[in-house]
């Protein structure tokens, strides 16, 4: 779609343009009389000039379809013509007395003169024609408008042009201006609208901020807001209460677990609470990360890798994977943020790589700069499948090994951190996830998780 400026002046432009024409022909044909017939006797004396010929001792008006048209319309009319000693007539039975005897010898131009007995008009002209002067009197032409129009456009077709160009461009550009100022209210709209967070969109647009005609858009925005907010948080009440009510049932059900007699479904049940365990302690994470806040503070990246690669040695090598470090430096890699937090973070990755990277001999920790990236050689995720894992209970192996919120949690933590969580992944050729945090230097707050509540 084009801009609302452009839209609003283009079309003001032809409107204006359009005006300025139809206000043009009203002019003209509203014309005084005097004008009119002055103009008429122009029209009358072209038709005249173009159809009279000289020839040597003889001047012949010629019956042009002009002026057989101009006798056809005109019962009345009559004319003279002359030049020089030569004089030709028409219509000199209704013709009354003039002021002026023929041939006439004047200076060249045109006018309108009464009759001698002051009842009707004529056009006098005179134009120079080689040597001679060629005189018209014209009586009685009726002239049809849009003759006269056509004839007046064609002497001033560019002084028209230019003044319906000036009209056209003031309007266009007033026309431009007032859309510049609707647009630039809209613009104000939408970077607040970006400025809310779409986690907590309980911010409101003030009204004071926008134009009249707006108001009616900002105040369904901060509707939308507020009952999207307001679902956010039911939401997140809901996941934390059922999580946390599921706890004490699940505990009770795994103390009953141990008086199964049969090993086999003792262990097969031991597994599927574990696995239900895994969920509900992934959805208490969840609903800590969205409703409470952090502290950040100094941490050591090149640390926490260490620790969180170390933990998973034993799991590898059981799993026959090489689980290696590569760091661009040596030294600490301080960055802000909750200790807890971002161990829980690389430690999902890594779990991630050890349980579903399906045929991987080798997972490879990368640490170079504010970035850790976690690289698999197995098989990778199919097309598409990184936004999906994601979401919450979103999960790559379709066996059902997982709660699927290890992501969303992560990604919650980094997002936390003012940092994002990148996955890359072709089929065949591995997935790579990295944390990637921000270059900040000084310890800040923010207003949106907790993790050392845990």
């Amino acid at each position: 779609m084009t801009s609302i400026a452009r839209t609003f002046a283009l079309s003001l432009g032809i409107a204006a343009t359009t005006i300025f024409l139809i206000m043009l022909g009203l002019f003209m044909w509203r014309y005084p009389m005097e004008e009119r017939e002055f103009r008429a006797c122009r029209v009358v004396v072209a038709v005249l000039d173009r159809a009279t010929e000289i020839e040597g001792q003889n001047l012949t008006v010629r019956p042009t379809r002009a002026l057989e048209e101009l006798k056809a319309d005109s019962p009345n009319l009559w004319y003279v013509v002359s030049a020089g000693d030569m004089v030709s007539e028409y219509g000199s039975e209704r013709r009354p007395a003039l002021p002026f005897a023929f041939p006439y010898h004047g200076p060249v131009g045109s006018s309108v003169f009464n009759t001698l007995d002051q009842k009707s008009t004529f056009c006098l002209a005179v134009v120079q024609r080689g040597s001679l002067q060629l005189a018209m009197m014209i009586g009685e032409p009726q002239v049809r408008f849009g003759r006269i129009a056509r004839n007046f456009l064609i002497r001033s077709v560019f002084s028209i042009m230019l003044l319906a160009l000036a009209f056209a461009a003031t309007v266009a550009v007033g026309a431009a201006l007032a859309a510049r100022f609707v647009s630039r209210g809209i613009e104000r709209v939408a970077l607040r609208a970006l400025a809310i967070d779409p986690a907590a969109p309980q911010g409101l647009i003030s009204l004071s901020e926008v134009p009249r005609e707006l108001k009616p858009l900002v105040e369904a925005l901060n509707r939308a807001f507020g009952e999207i907010d307001a679902y956010i948080r039911m939401q997140r009440r809901f996941l934390g209460n059922a999580a946390h009510q599921l706890r004490t049932p699940l505990t009770l059900l795994r103390a009953k677990i141990e008086d199964v007699p049969e090993p086999a479904l003792k262990a097969e049940l031991v597994r599927d609470v574990r696995r239900l365990t895994s969920l509900v302690s992934a959805m208490l994470d969840l609903a800590r990360l969205q409703n409470h806040a952090i502290e950040k503070r100094p941490i050591d990246l090149a640390e926490i890798t260490l620790d969180v690669l170390a933990d998973f040695g034993p799991s590898a090598l059981d799993a026959g994977i090489e689980l290696a470090l590569e760091r661009a430096e040596e030294g600490p890699v301080l960055v802000q943020g909750v200790d807890a937090a971002i161990r829980s973070a690389l430690a999902n990755l890594v779990g991630n790589a050890l349980i579903h990277a399906h045929g991987a001999r080798r997972i490879v920790v990368t640490l170079a700069g504010r970035s850790i990236a976690v690289e698999d050689d197995g098989a990778g995720l199919p097309d598409g499948a990184e936004h999906k894992l994601l979401e919450p209970f979103q999960t790559g192996n379709t066996a059902g090994g997982g709660a699927g919120l290890g992501l969303s949690i992560v990604r919650e933590i980094m997002t936390a951190h003012g940092g994002e969580l990148a996955i890359f992944s072709a089929p065949g050729h591995g997935t790579t996830m990295s944390l990637r945090f921000p270059e900040r230097a000084a310890a800040t707050k923010s207003p949106q998780l907790d993790l050392e509540a845990r």
